[in-house]
């Protein structure tokens, strides 16, 4: 058995022609994310222009609007799986054709039958992407930036929401009068689509992943492409130290799965997925509009007020960024927690107290989307960084995709709950709610959550393993 100590003695990176380079694979894998939040945040303008074409019920409109949800959680732990198969970069190419294929199948629905089987399909892309896209940016990025680099994909995530409110707004602003108004907001997601395919085709392999296939060779060159020559030799090293390792247990995948490190990882995992979509994060940008029309606006100014919901969650991960290499993300992660639960209770008690006067509406507003960039600023990044850099190189996407699938699946359920926990208890009684659920998020992760800042995935993995028998 190979000795399972390692040494970084790494010297940290400097700027050049593979700095750049980093920078353009960042660019192009987050595409990935880009049409993550565009094909989730479109069907918030393009909803009633397609019910009245295509004839959807109430019920039917439920279905083909969570459709997308239920297909990203599978999509998420299939995507996870056969990216530990074939590979990063082989996986986020054959996303980019579901993304396309399923895109131009929802524009050209003749029926709500087509267009929710389309949308099937972009869900399988959707979950395949949020699984993938972080993990290899994880794999490709040097430790003392991986935090940075890793959470661009977010930023991509939220600047596509936010793009899809202002380009469906656009598009209705012109052609509003057209009965296939919303089969234009939804066609543009084909350009990023075609990008993502066409720019992933000139991208490299995850060098992490072809260390663990024992391509050397191949892992060193990746690496040339984004360190330094001395950099690139040095990691790999280690790569290939902590991949040789993991190719001598010969264990199956639920084997693995069932190692006591690991299984704390998954479970440490889906809590984090599970605790960020309890935040309600998603009840805002699915359910914007209504719910400040319900704090009291008219149906014409909460539309306008909604964008500033995309302008919060955009400014906060750009914030996030700018703090996320210099915080621990423990510090960071519970500090978000805390914020986001005071927010809650402060709409909570807005809506309670206040009498119906013109204020307030404006401050539920403006409560909601402090709520909005506090979250998008720490907890968001966080959770997806973390979940990129927990698991062990041998079953990292597999698991990323178990853990995904749990964020999925608490997602769906926060965007089934909130109308009718809105409709019964009222604004107050659900902000309340979700502020329990923030206690209860400090109180569980602050003991279970690891440290990962300033630690190469390699050392973070032979961490826990020494840590949990």
């Amino acid at each position: 058995m190979l000795e399972q100590t390692m040494t970084t003695d790494t010297p940290l990176e400097a700027d050049g022609a593979h700095s750049r380079r980093l920078n353009l694979i960042t660019v192009i894998a987050s595409l990935g994310g880009l049409l993550f939040g565009y094909d989730t945040g479109v069907i918030n303008g393009a909803l009633e222009p397609m019910k009245a074409d295509l004839g959807m019920s109430p019920a039917i409109e439920g279905f083909t609007v969570s459709i997308l949800i239920f297909a990203a959680a599978f999509g998420a732990v299939l995507g996870g799986r056969l990216a530990d198969l074939h590979g990063r970069r082989h996986n986020i190419i054959l996303l980019s054709v579901l993304f396309i294929v399923g895109t131009l199948g929802c524009v050209l629905a003749p029926s709500w039958q087509v267009l929710a089987a389309f949308r099937a399909v972009l869900g399988l892309a959707v979950g395949g992407a949020s699984a993938i896209v972080p993990i290899y940016l994880a794999e490709v990025s040097p430790h003392e930036r991986r935090g940075s680099l890793v959470t661009r994909n977010e930023v991509m995530i939220v600047g596509g929401q936010f793009a899809a409110f202002v380009i469906n707004a656009v598009i209705y602003s012109f052609w509003g009068a057209s009965e296939h108004v919303w089969r234009l907001m939804l066609a543009v997601a084909v350009l990023p689509a075609v990008a993502l395919m066409i720019g992933m085709l000139r991208m490299p392999e995850s060098p992490r992943w072809l260390a663990m296939q024992d391509r050397d060779d191949e892992a060193l060159a990746v690496l040339r492409q984004v360190r330094s020559p001395e950099r690139a030799a040095e990691e790999l090293r280690e790569v290939r130290e902590m991949a040789a390792i993991d190719r001598e247990e010969t264990a199956g995948i639920l084997a693995e799965l069932a190692k006591p490190w690991v299984k704390r990882l998954i479970w440490i995992g889906i809590a984090l997925g599970v605790f960020q979509q309890l935040t309600g994060i998603n009840s805002i940008m699915y359910y914007g509009s209504q719910l400040l029309q319900d704090a009291g606006f008219s149906a014409r100014a909460a539309v306008m007020a909604n964008t500033l919901y995309g302008l919060a969650s955009l400014a906060g991960i750009l914030g996030g960024i700018a703090l996320i290499n210099k915080l621990d993300r423990r510090t960071m992660l519970i500090g978000g927690f805390a914020v986001t639960t005071v927010f809650h209770l402060m709409v909570g008690l807005s809506a309670f107290l206040l009498p119906d006067v013109a204020a307030k509406p404006w401050l539920i507003l403006g409560f909601t989307v402090g709520f909005v960039f506090a979250m998008q600023g720490t907890i968001g990044p966080l959770v997806w960084l973390l979940l990129a850099e927990i698991f062990p190189l041998k079953i990292r996407s597999f698991a990323m995709g178990l853990c995904v699938f749990a964020l999925w699946i608490a997602n769906a359920t926060v965007a089934f709950a909130f109308p009718p926990l809105v409709a019964a208890l009222g604004i107050g009684a659900t902000f309340f709610v979700f502020a329990v659920l923030g206690c209860a998020a400090m109180a569980v992760l602050a003991v279970i959550v690891p440290e990962t800042r300033g630690k190469t995935l390699e050392e973070f993995e032979q961490e826990m393993q020494a840590r949990v028998a």
